[in-house]
């Protein structure tokens, strides 16, 4: 059994893995493998890696099933002993994976590890889909190390040591195998967005522990599917980040968040309104309507959570607000803590 799998999973991304894949190819190490899982695209994708990267496994979905939905039927048809979820769209330079499984090797009780991410277009620049690691404030937004709501700092080597985090991103997730089927994988009711940090929510709950190893370090292109201010992304992270909170969180950080979140988030769909983007307000609407719907549904979940719960999962969970942090000048990591 090859030990590690790296697999990417792609929808319509001719254009990225023609980019990407071939640095993936180059850096892999002898006691790991590529995976190419397709979530039912329709633009050539397929032909392509079968003609030109036959080194590369092919797994192949009939429909797109979204990020959560897709990385779980993809990894039920894969063997490894770890596995590293990477975007399409990420730049791989050789010695980037070594570091993740000896951290994995190292460390039994960590479940999930991850590079630092850099902007592919921004060199030497953090990227906001998970910087140095992320964190979360009580209120349930994230932030990073490096990356403050959209502010994203220069990499000088401020946060370069080796921690545990709340989070890590998505965009380049590395995590035992054993670990994702036994907490049943990503969310898939999700689809797309806050997935991972839902997971690493539950890890964290289960026992487990999450860090960031900035030793490797990859770039990624970021904003490939949905972009930053899209009507689907907005809908998506605001509908994901509600029903995560109701699964994961304590019941006084429940109350605190069903009291000041509707006030924060009509705040800013109205801030959507009045800039002339009715489609955003409405998105934040929809995800408010679906996340009243799931409440019977995210209430078993939580009680299935709760029921398996080994720790607080308290520690990396900022005891303010980032927003107002923010607001007030605070808009550096270390200057947040």
């Amino acid at each position: 059994m090859i030990r590690t799998k790296i697999v990417i999973l792609n929808w319509n991304g001719e254009k990225h893995l023609r980019a990407c894949l071939p640095s993936v190819l180059d850096a892999l190490p002898e006691d790991a493998g590529v995976v190419v899982a397709d979530n039912g695209s329709t633009d050539g994708s397929v032909e392509m890696l079968r003609r030109d990267f036959p080194q590369a496994e092919l797994v192949l979905l009939d429909k797109n099933y979204g990020f959560a939905g897709g990385y779980n039927l993809a990894l039920e048809q894969i063997d490894a002993e770890y596995f590293v979820l990477l975007n399409s769209d990420v730049e791989t330079p050789r010695g980037w994976l070594e570091p993740l499984i000896r951290e994995l090797d190292e460390h039994p009780d960590v479940a999930a590890v991850a590079p630092k991410l850099h902007a592919l277009c921004e060199p030497g620049k953090f990227e906001y889909a998970g910087a140095s690691g992320g964190y979360i404030d009580y209120l349930g937004y994230p932030f990073c190390r490096g990356r403050i709501l959209r502010r994203t700092e220069q990499d000088c080597g401020q946060y370069d040591d080796a921690r545990d985090v709340f989070w890590v991103t998505g965009a380049a997730f590395c995590c035992r195998s054993e670990v994702f089927r036994a907490l049943g994988g990503f969310d898939a009711d999700f689809f797309a967005h806050m997935e991972e940090i839902d997971l690493c929510w539950r890890m964290q709950l289960a026992g487990w522990h999450v860090r960031i190893v900035p030793q490797s370090v990859v770039k990624h292109l970021g904003g490939g599917t949905l972009t930053v201010d899209s009507p689907g992304k907005i809908f998506y992270n605001h509908r994901n980040n509600l029903a995560m909170l109701y699964k994961c969180a304590s019941p006084v950080q429940r109350c605190v968040v069903a009291v000041v979140r509707p006030a924060l988030d009509l705040l800013a769909a109205l801030s959507y309104l009045s800039a002339g983007h009715g489609a955003n307000f409405c998105a934040v609407f929809r995800a408010y309507r679906d996340f009243i719907k799931w409440h019977p549904m995210l209430s078993r979940k939580r009680h299935k959570i709760r029921a398996g719960r080994r720790s607080d999962a308290r520690e990396h969970i900022y005891r303010g607000s980032v927003v107002l942090r923010f607001m007030f000048g605070r808009k550096t990591f270390d200057r947040m803590m």
